[in-house]
C-alpha cells in the first residue's frame, strides 16, 4: 500500500501543478493536494493514521470530498466519452473530484484496513 499511496501522491501534485492556466485554479490546486497530502502520510508517515484526531480528519476530508463530488457530478450526457469531457470543463471537474475521492477512499483503506493498529476482523 505504501507504493500505491506514493504513486497516488505524486499524481496528485502533478495534477495541481498542470492547473495554473485555470480561471479557478486556487480552488483545484488545494483541492488537489490535500488528497496528495493524504496519500503522501500513508505512503510516508503510516504511522500517523494511527492517531485518533488524523483519523478523524481524514475521515471528515472524505465526507467533504463526496459532498463536492456529488456537487459537481458532471451533468453532460455520456460525460465519461472523451469527446464530451475533452470540451466540457464541468465534466473534467466532476472526474477530478472523483478521482480525488478515490484517492482519498484508499486512504481510508490504508488505515482502517484490518490488522492495522491492533485493530481485528470480527
Amino acid at each position: 500500500m505504501r507504493y500505491l499511496n506514493a504513486i497516488l501522491a505524486l499524481l496528485m501534485v502533478a495534477f495541481a501543478a498542470v492547473q495554473y492556466n485555470d480561471p479557478d485554479a486556487f480552488f483545484w490546486v488545494v483541492i488537489y493536494l490535500v488528497s496528495g497530502a493524504w496519500a503522501g502520510i500513508a505512503a510516508f508517515r503510516p504511522s500517523r493514521l494511527d492517531q485518533t484526531g488524523v483519523r478523524r480528519a481524514l475521515l471528515l476530508t472524505l465526507g467533504a470530498a463526496v459532498v463536492f463530488m456529488v456537487a459537481f457530478w458532471p451533468q453532460d450526457a455520456f460525460w465519461w466519452r472523451q469527446d464530451v469531457w475533452w470540451e466540457s470543463e464541468a465534466a473534467r471537474e466532476g472526474m477530478g473530484l472523483m478521482i480525488c475521492t478515490a484517492v482519498i477512499l484508499i486512504v481510508v483503506g490504508t488505515a482502517f484496513r484490518p490488522g492495522r493498529n491492533g485493530v481485528t476482523e470480527a
